[in-house]
């Protein structure tokens, strides 16, 4: 579990050979694989345990990445400018290089840039691929901020681990700003708000 260029490409062979990698995040550790890979994804859901009718977000390394895996609105990229990388997922219109098992047949997606230097090198790595971003642990049991939590059925199905020591543990916040809709309060959610109410005008509305 050493982080290394050794570690390093060892991942980034696994994401493109369709395995999946376990890597710390700014919030907690994430189950990746190429998340343009119907087959790599539908392991992630086996492995996971999780109802597919659940979607999952993807994670890339700048925006310029983001505009090629979706087609933010002007207000979302100014979203994406102001907050990330950080701990926030952003809701935006899906592009047709993603599968429809990620985004359970939605138009919309979920997309992450994690402010963090391990899960970045990945990304840029990788590059152009996107990588899956669901916590790396089995549906329904608590996240895992340290490499010391992870299940035994998610380490046996990881090529490899990238240990980046214990993460924040707090949840991204999950945002859709064209729709101005919070739905999920996490990490930074009061200065999400915050934006929202000042560039748009109206409090978001928030799910939960």
């Amino acid at each position: 579990m050493e982080n290394n260029s050794t570690a390093l490409s060892t991942a980034v062979k696994a994401i493109k050979s369709g395995e999946p990698v376990v890597y710390p995040t700014d919030t907690v550790y994430g189950l990746g694989v190429d998340a343009s890979n119907s087959d790599a994804i539908e392991r992630v859901f086996d492995i996971k345990g999780r109802n597919y009718d659940n979607p999952l977000s993807l994670a890339v390394q700048n925006i310029s990445a983001v505009k090629r895996h979706a087609k933010p609105s002007e207000r979302a990229i100014q979203f994406i400018q102001a907050f990330l990388p950080g701990p926030i997922t952003v809701v935006v219109e899906r592009s047709t290089t993603i599968p429809d098992v990620l985004t359970a047949g939605r138009n919309r997606v979920g997309i992450r840039i994690p402010d963090n230097d391990i899960a970045l090198s990945l990304l840029k790595n990788v590059a152009p691929t996107p990588v899956t971003a669901t916590s790396a642990n089995q549906s329904g049991t608590g996240s895992i901020v340290h490499p010391d939590m992870l299940d035994q059925s998610i380490r046996e199905n990881a090529a490899i681990v990238l240990d980046g020591g214990e993460t924040t543990g707090t949840e991204s916040t999950v945002v859709d700003p064209a729709e101005n809709i919070i739905h999920r309060r996490g990490a930074m959610a009061d200065a999400v708000i915050a934006w929202l109410s000042d560039i748009v005008g109206t409090r978001p509305m928030i799910e939960s």
